[in-house]
């Protein structure tokens, strides 16, 4: 049986799995880092940010696990809604 640092050393050894990680650490994560730091910062749990965007606890839950996963994306509307729940806007920045 494999620890957990072996396995992840087995499959981050296939190319392919390691240039996605590099992706997901470059261009996803620190995506996700802003809009938990927001969430948190405005002190609300998901159902709040999803009360004041209209929709339901669990698709704020799909849209923070989407910027994990990648798939599938939310949309710019759906980003700024949840950036306006918490008294956010979003800025999109090409660099």
């Amino acid at each position: 049986m494999l620890t957990h640092d072996e396995l992840m050393e087995k499959i981050i050894s296939d190319p392919k799995v390691r240039a996605e990680v590099e992706r997901l650490e470059r261009e996803e994560m620190p995506m996700l880092d802003a809009i938990l730091k927001a969430r948190r910062e405005a002190g609300m749990t998901q159902a709040q940010v999803a009360a004041a965007m209209g929709t339901k606890a669990p698709a704020v839950a799909r849209l923070e696990n989407a910027l994990v996963t990648g798939a599938p994306s939310p949309s710019l509307a759906t980003l700024r809604k949840y950036a306006a729940a918490m008294g956010k806007r979003l800025e999109v920045r090409l660099v």
